[in-house]
Order: structure tokens, then C-alpha cells, then sequence
């Protein structure tokens, strides 16, 4: 099926050619675009946008949480603070609580960025690894 957007055929293109890591960037992204949504919502009193906004960031928070391996001690942990996003995410939504909006963001941001350096880091092996042969 051939789209006419070729704003949706770059997205899709993007999506497709991305690496595992490169997704699980865009997931932490997408969570914060979502929150960010969601607390401006709330601030126009739009609370049905809100609700819509926080809904997908918690689902992308479960996405998450699904695919962890947790056959390592660290990924344990990352599940709980996952859990811990989540519930902030829930009770900020059903206490119309932007400061539980913003810890929750607080904390994917961490990982985020820390995602972000780990891809950087994997990218620059790989170069030097290249540039040797």
C-alpha cells in the first residue's frame, strides 16, 4: 500500500531500519513526548487529552517492561523502577498530579540519556573496529 505522506513513509522507514537499541531510544523519547503532552493538558484543564497523553506513556512504560531480560541483576532493577514510573504515572493521572508527572519523567530521562551513551559508546567501537581492518 503506497501513502502520499512522506512524513508517515519516513517514520515508517525510520522504524524499520532502526536497531534494537535505536528503538528502545525512540521508546524513551515517545514516553517523555507523552508525559510532556499529558502535563500540558492538565495545565489547559483538558482532561481528557491528558488522560489519552498518560495512557501512552504507561503503555510504552509496559512495552518496556515487557522486554526486559531479567536473567541479569541490573535489568531487576530496572523493572522496578519501571513499576515505580508506572505507579506514578497512574496516580498522577487519577490525583491530576504534575509533580508525579515530572518524577516519573525524571526518571526515564535518566534512562534515556544513559541509553543514549551506551548507543554512542557502541557506535564508536564499532568505527574503530572498522577503521582497523
Amino acid at each position: 500500500m503506497a501513502t502520499n505522506n512522506p512524513y508517515a513513509a519516513y517514520q515508517t522507514n525510520t522504524v524499520t531500519t532502526s536497531t534494537p537499541g535505536e528503538l528502545t531510544l525512540m521508546l524513551y523519547n515517545g514516553c517523555l513526548k507523552f508525559i510532556q503532552q499529558g502535563k500540558m493538558e492538565l495545565a489547559k484543564g483538558n482532561l481528557e487529552q491528558k488522560n489519552i497523553a498518560i495512557q501512552k506513556a504507561q503503555a510504552i512504560v509496559t512495552e518496556l517492561m515487557l522486554t526486559l531480560d531479567t536473567s541479569y541483576d541490573v535489568s531487576k532493577n530496572m523493572l522496578v523502577l519501571y513499576e515505580f514510573v508506572n505507579s506514578r504515572l497512574i496516580d498522577g493521572n487519577i490525583q491530576n498530579d504534575p509533580a508525579m508527572f515530572e518524577e516519573a519523567a525524571g526518571i526515564i530521562t535518566e534512562f534515556r540519556d544513559t541509553w543514549k551513551q551506551v548507543i554512542q559508546i557502541n557506535r564508536s567501537k564499532q568505527y574503530s573496529n572498522v577503521s582497523e581492518i
